[in-house]
């Protein structure tokens, strides 16, 4: 049994939160790059360019991408040989969370109450989701995620006489619906199956997988790429400025379901799509 300090998972998602808030994924940055080669609007290559360059001094200067640092989304895959010792898992996470949202001058946007909405000032709680996996090590992702997008999330209960049809149907629907408030170009991660809360899961997940990496099932591959050129033929663009580049990436996750239901969740994100992931 490996035994793991509390206050080192403190620091790793300290760290994450800063990193994953500064540096855009290379996997985005290179999509921005072989788009803005691609579209065909002039406004839309022109603000391709400026996220292009928004990254990079982003980067140089260590400072937020984007001002709005989203709610802290923190995925962990724990080996079952690992022993946490030291404190509690989750007051450790959202310790990491104040800390990194403190010291990297980054928005805290929760409020304590979805009604009585009073700020809790330290961007805690996070939204924590654990996989218990083999091995001895753990593996923590933060992906902070902005609400102009997630807004734009949609989750649809399908009948299964809806089939593949039905589903394409609902994702380009809820893209086409989603225009300028998700900030396009969009990440879009599907979920299908499962329940109405697997569903969903599968789908904030979806959006962990970078663009550009197609599912290894071939239906959901060529489902995958059949979606990203509906989508990028709806001519939102860029920002919402019309053009040929209104999804970078759309992620299609599959799993088992039951014999009455075909749940399609569809989770929204900006082209930013933050996340960053550490092994321990």
């Amino acid at each position: 049994m490996r035994k793991i300090d509390i206050h080192e998972i403190i620091d790793v998602v300290k760290e994450l939160c800063i990193d994953a808030n500064y540096n855009i994924g290379g996997d985005i940055f290179c999509a921005f790059e072989e788009y803005s080669k691609k579209e065909n609007s002039v406004i839309g290559k022109e603000v391709l360019e400026q996220l292009i360059d928004n990254s990079k001094i982003a980067k140089k200067k260590q400072m937020p991408i984007c001002q709005d640092t989203g709610m802290a989304v923190v995925f962990l895959e724990i080996g079952q040989e690992v022993f946490i010792e030291g404190g509690d898992l989750n007051e450790a996470i959202n310790e990491g969370v104040r800390r990194g949202y403190e010291e990297g001058y980054l928005r805290k946007s929760v409020v304590r109450d979805p009604f009585y909405r009073e700020n809790t000032n330290d961007n805690t709680p996070a939204i924590i989701h654990y996989d218990i996996v083999k091995g001895n090590l753990i593996k923590i992702t933060v992906a902070p995620k902005g609400f102009g997008s997630e807004n734009m999330s949609r989750i649809y209960m399908l009948k299964p006489s809806d089939g593949i049809e039905g589903a394409k149907s609902a994702i380009i629907e809820t893209i086409e619906a989603s225009g300028a408030n998700a900030c396009p170009p969009m990440v879009v991660g599907v979920g299908i199956g499962g329940t109405f809360e697997k569903a969903a899961i599968l789908a904030k997940k979806a959006l962990l997988r970078p663009v550009g990496e197609t599912s290894m099932i071939e239906y959901v591959k060529e489902m995958e790429e059949e979606l990203l050129k509906k989508a990028n033929g709806l001519g939102i663009g860029p920002q919402g400025l019309g053009g040929n580049t209104t999804v970078l990436g759309i992620n299609v996750e599959v799993f088992p379901t039951h014999i009455a239901g075909l749940p399609v969740a569809i989770n929204i994100s900006c082209h930013v799509t933050r996340h960053s992931s550490k092994v321990i």
